[in-house]
């Protein structure tokens, strides 16, 4: 890896994680630096994967209160979680690099459509029955294992279709699953030896310092600015991967 593109990894981390610990977002800034420095996609989204890891695990560990609360609906939702990790990773795996290039554009779009719309959806969606709320758990959790971006939103409906309505445990149980989807989905990575290291540890090394300036970033931006920075840039990088791939 070239000293220059370690540093663009580095403060890709930086930012992503920052980014992350006040509105969310940071797989803009962190799976489009692993490509532009010409990771290839799929490597890129498992190194991404792997680089965000640990920040799942600590959030989840952040609600532990919340999380217990839910214990009657817990090994449920964790075994959709884990089952829909699994085959997203799987199917990562097995589609290719050039077929996953071409969805990646679709894919940022997708992520930047719920990332707007994300208030909104989670407000509108009611409770509904228990296979459809199954259904549409193993079909978010798919969706975590195979691109990250735009997940936490996605849970958050899911949880609400399936009857969690109060927000700390929505958060509690996200986090919670977000951790099961993921470690699951690194794992896969890791067993199937995709993982570009030298790429993940600058992100990580970077992710690890924004993630302490993102509770200062906090107290003094609002986050719906970065929201609103985010979902701009979000659209920008579909517009560019679009006319890259498609054009």
């Amino acid at each position: 890896m070239e000293p220059g593109a370690g540093v663009l990894l580095f403060l890709a981390g930086v930012a992503g994680s920052a980014v992350n610990a006040v509105a969310g977002g940071g797989t803009f800034f962190t799976f489009p630096a692993l490509l532009a420095v010409g990771v290839p996609p799929v490597a890129a989204n498992a190194s991404n994967a792997v680089a965000l890891w640990p920040g799942y695990i600590l959030s989840a560990l952040g609600f532990g209160r919340e999380i217990a609360s839910l214990k009657d609906r817990l090994l449920r939702s964790s075994l959709l979680a884990l089952a829909g990790g699994l085959l997203g990773a799987w199917l990562l795996l097995h589609v290719g690099n050039t077929r996953f290039l071409q969805l990646v554009p679709l894919l940022l779009f997708f992520a930047t459509l719920l990332f707007a719309l994300g208030p909104k959806i989670t407000a509108q969606v009611g409770p509904a029955g228990p296979l459809l709320g199954g259904v549409a758990e193993l079909a978010i959790a798919t969706y975590g294992g195979f691109f990250n971006a735009g997940l936490g939103i996605l849970l958050m409906a899911g949880l609400a279709l399936t009857g969690v309505q109060q927000l700390h445990q929505q958060n509690g149980l996200k986090n919670l699953l977000s951790a099961v989807i993921n470690s699951v989905a690194v794992i896969s990575f890791l067993l199937a030896g995709v993982v570009r290291w030298p790429e993940t540890l600058a992100v990580l090394a970077g992710a690890v310092i924004g993630g302490y300036g993102g509770a200062v970033l906090a107290r003094r931006i609002p986050a719906r600015w970065l929201r609103q920075g985010v979902v701009g840039l979000g659209f920008l990088l579909s517009l560019y991967y679009a006319v890259r791939v498609y054009l």
